[in-house]
C-alpha cells in the first residue's frame, strides 16, 4: 500500500474531482479508502423511541484507491509515490516530484 491513514490525498476523477482530504480508513482487501469530506452519502435513520425524530446522517463512502493520489506534505503537489531503501534495511516512501522522504 502506498497510502496510509492520515495522508492527504487528491481525487483524480469522478464527481469530487480535484478535491483534497485526509484518509480516514483503508480497506486493503477491497482496495478502497474512505476520505474525509469526499464521496459523501446520506443515510436515513428511523426514530428509535416514541417521540424522537428520525435523522439524516452523512458519511464518507469508500473510494477506489486508483482514484486517489497522494499530496506531498513538502512540495504540496499531487505526486506518485516511490519506495527508497534506507541504510538500516528499512523502506521509506519518496515523493517523485521533489525526491523527499514522506
Amino acid at each position: 500500500m502506498r497510502l496510509k491513514n492520515g495522508d492527504k490525498v487528491q481525487v483524480l476523477w469522478g464527481k469530487d474531482k480535484g478535491k483534497t482530504g485526509k484518509v480516514l480508513q483503508i480497506f486493503v482487501d477491497r482496495n478502497v479508502a474512505s476520505v474525509e469530506g469526499i464521496n459523501l452519502m446520506t443515510k436515513h435513520m428511523r426514530q428509535k423511541k416514541e417521540g424522537e425524530k428520525g435523522q439524516k446522517i452523512q458519511f464518507p463512502a469508500p473510494l477506489p484507491m486508483d482514484k486517489l493520489m497522494l499530496v506531498c506534505p513538502r512540495c504540496s503537489k499531487p505526486t506518485r509515490v516511490g519506495i527508497k531503501k534506507l541504510d538500516n534495511k528499512k523502506q521509506a516512501r519518496v515523493c517523485k516530484q521533489c525526491n523527499e522522504v514522506i
